[in-house]
């Protein structure tokens, strides 16, 4: 139902005292967006773990302010009018405050850098406020005109009339655009070096472009790719034989995969699902479902 909603344009979700709401945004932002959503109510957990994942983010937040503590060795930070978040290496934490109330943006990994000043790796894995990417007077304009729109499909028309207007030209974009889908239908299984063969780029020109565009190079997207496609297929209510997922998403061996998941998720795979499983069995059918684990 969700699915064929979003393919329509619209979808909304209202549980566990969420409300959700998303819209898949016409052109010219079709192809660098996801979906844009609005986000209200009681979160399932007072703080969130995101794992790694090729899905940069920018959220302008509503309500009281939310912390993001995007490395095991640095504290929280306090963030009053949102975020912007590049394609990470590293899982990491978000807490909403009870309740909270945000519209955002769910870009493709080539999607955030047309609205940033700044190349896209300068904030890989360093969150920046959404004042610091674009001027304060008008963010705080932006978020008056937010607050008095009356529902949830007219914020989010107003926050798509926002990022047209912001909308700028990116050098490689194209190029970029290219290869990071085919790494995507491929779950990050192609080589990299036949998608630069095809695309007639030398790998220093397109490593240099992936991380002005998208924060990481292209062999790091197809590993979070790779990654995220893999883990996501994994049935946490059904016996889960770690070699067969390990060999069956190619990895060299089953040690390789559990580095690599430490490395995304900052857990062990049998924690990882022993999480997933506390978030299943406490939040059924939650809207947030799917990627963020409870941190507590």
């Amino acid at each position: 139902m969700l699915a064929a909603a979003r393919d329509a344009g619209w979808a909304a979700g209202d549980n566990v005292g969420v409300e959700y709401v998303s819209r898949v945004p016409g052109p010219p932002l079709d192809g660098l967006i996801d979906d844009l959503y609005y986000l209200e109510g009681a979160p399932p957990y007072s703080r969130l773990m995101l794992p790694a994942a090729p899905a940069p983010l920018l959220i302008v937040n509503l309500g009281a302010p939310f912390l993001i503590r995007a490395g095991t060795d640095v504290d929280a930070v306090e963030y009053a009018d949102g975020c912007a978040v590049t394609t990470p290496t590293r899982a990491w934490e978000f807490s909403y405050p009870t309740p909270t109330r945000s519209v955002g943006v769910h870009f493709r990994p080539w999607g955030l850098a047309p609205f940033l000043p700044m190349p896209a790796f300068e904030l890989c894995d360093r969150p920046a406020t959404v004042g610091q990417i674009w001027d304060q007077p008008s963010i705080a304009e932006l978020r008056h005109r937010l607050t008095l729109a009356d529902a949830p499909h007219e914020m989010l028309m107003l926050l798509e009339e926002e990022l047209v207007r912001r909308l700028r030209v990116i050098d490689g974009l194209d190029l970029v655009r290219q290869m990071s889908s085919a790494v995507a239908a491929t779950g990050g299984t192609v080589p990299i070096s036949d998608i630069g063969v095809a695309a007639r780029a030398s790998s220093t020109y397109l490593a240099k472009r992936f991380k002005a565009v998208v924060g990481v190079t292209p062999k790091r997207l197809a590993r979070s790719y790779r990654f995220t496609s893999t883990v996501l297929a994994i049935d946490v209510a059904a016996p889960i034989d770690w070699g067969d997922v390990a060999a069956g998403a190619g990895y060299f061996d089953q040690a390789h995969f559990v580095r690599e998941f430490r490395e995304f998720t900052g857990l062990t795979p049998t924690r990882y699902a022993a999480v997933r499983r506390r978030f299943l069995r406490d939040h059924p059918d939650h809207v947030l479902d799917g990627w963020p684990l409870p941190a507590d």
